[in-house]
Formats: C-alpha cells, structure tokens, sequence
C-alpha cells in the first residue's frame, strides 16, 4: 500500500501536476544547450576569427572534459552536465552531440557566406532543437523509416526554419523551400551526425537559392 502511494508521489510535482517524464527532462537540458549555438551568427558578423576561434576550442575543449570522464576523471561542471544530457542510447559511451553541433556551426562558417551561413547555423539551432524537443513531447504520428521521427517534429522544423530563413532574407518564397528542405533532411535517421549533416545542407540549399 505505501509502495503505491510513493510510486504515485514520484509522478506527481507537490501541487499534484504531473512530473516531467525523464527522457523529456534530458531532452529540455540536451536542446538547451544546442538553442545556444543560435548565438552564433551574431558573433560571427562582429568578428568571424573570434567566432570560428571560439568554436574549435570549444571543440576541443569538451572533447578533452568528454575524455576525462571516460577515463573516470571529473571535470566540474562540465562533466555532471553531460552525464544529465545524455540519453539511453549514449549508455557509457562517449557523448558525441556537443561535437558535431561545434563541427556542424564551424562548417557552416567556413563553407558559406551570409546569408546562407547564418540560416544553415539556425536550422541547426531551431530546426533541429525544437523539432526534436516536440516531437519527444508531444508527437504522436510516427513517419516510416526515420528512427522514431513525428509528424509534429517534422513540421516544427519546417516552421522553425522558414521563419528563421524569413527573418534573415525577407523572402519567404524562397524561405519556405529551405524550411521543406530542411524538414526532409531532417527526417532522416542520422543520430548525432544530423548536427552536421543538416547545417551544412542547409546552407549548401541557401547559397543556391540566395
């Protein structure tokens, strides 16, 4: 009886609101820090050296933290915030995301210029993020073939993107074919390499059409 009463208790806040679900508390922490990299193309047109700087140490500097912590050495702060980041899938593993995000903003720099850079770098910070954070919360239709992808994580992609592309451009014609783009890259089964794959598809679309 008590047993059931606790586990009752677990899933409930004190006011008798439903707990946030664990896998959705993780994805809030993961996507979080991916809606950071948003910041991106802000610092770049202010000084593109610091901001291509900042992302390769970065880089390697999380890559060095991530390879403590195998080892079983702990870095503050960084160290405990991966480890609440990481997902079923990661297991013990290295934590591979914060890198292909770095990889995937610093490709988008280097490959293209403005604006196709700037909307690459927010299709991975929107597009990818929300998507994601929706589909994991409330998506309910599951596309074929795509690892677990929703109907509702698709099109919030597509939005994300049209209006980040609308944003930077002005022209939404041409917004709206990088968002469906975008969706449809976004669909596919790529794990953590989606970090890169999408951006730099993006942006590959943009400098075309832009």
């Amino acid at each position: 009886m008590m047993e059931n009463i606790a586990t009752a208790s677990a899933k409930t806040t004190r006011r008798g609101i439903p707990a946030i679900p664990e896998e959705i508390r993780t994805e809030i922490l993961r996507k979080s820090i991916h809606l950071l990299i948003a910041f991106v193309p802000g610092l770049a047109a202010i000084n593109l050296g610091l901001a291509v700087g900042l992302l390769t140490g970065g880089v390697l500097f999380y890559a060095t933290c991530e390879s403590l912590r195998m080892e079983g050495f702990s870095v503050p702060i960084i160290s405990k915030v991966t480890a609440l980041a990481a997902r079923r899938r990661d297991g013990d593993r290295f934590v591979l995301g914060p890198v292909t995000l770095g990889i995937g903003a610093l490709l988008s720099l280097l490959l293209y210029p403005n604006p196709a850079a700037s909307i690459a770098i927010y299709a991975l910070a929107f597009g990818d993020g929300l998507s994601s954070l929706v589909g994991k919360s409330f998506g309910s239709i599951r596309i074929p073939f795509t690892g677990g992808k929703s109907v509702e994580g698709s099109l919030t992609c597509l939005a994300a993107v049209f209006i980040a592309a609308f944003a930077v451009t002005g022209d939404s014609p041409r917004s709206l074919a990088v968002g469906i783009a975008a969706m449809v890259i976004e669909a596919a089964p790529m794990k953590d390499f989606d970090n890169i794959v999408l951006p730099v598809s993006v942006g590959a679309i943009a400098s075309l059409l832009f």
